[in-house]
């Protein structure tokens, strides 16, 4: 296995429903906190947003494991966020069978 170069910090965040107002709710983004990732980036695509064509980049994000159910062990739904890039978390695995590092599965969408 190659080493693994944890060179880029991101904000991991998770979803949050915050009072609207008008008596309902909508979601923002709380930030839980910093890590050290490696972010690898894969096949990329362009398809049809709303109102604009998006880019949609998969990658693979190698954070330091955490112990399920720790507050900064990533998980599906969540997103890591580096400055205005976003990563949208689909699915967390163990990297290694020592369980030292975790590979997030993600998505990077950007406007054209």
């Amino acid at each position: 296995m190659a080493g693994v170069h944890l060179s880029r910090q991101l904000l991991l965040e998770r979803p949050a429903r915050v009072p609207d107002g008008a008596g309902g709710f909508t979601q923002a983004w709380q930030a839980i906190g910093a890590l050290w990732a490696e972010v690898d980036m894969r096949q990329g695509r362009e398809r049809g947003g709303e109102a604009v064509p998006l880019t949609a980049t998969a990658c693979r994000i190698t954070v330091r494991a955490a112990r399920p159910g720790a507050p900064m062990r990533p998980l599906a739904g969540q997103r890591f966020r580096e400055g205005a890039r976003i990563f949208r978390i689909e699915a967390v695995a163990e990297r290694d069978a020592r369980g030292r590092y975790l590979t997030c599965f993600a998505r990077e969408e950007a406007a054209l």
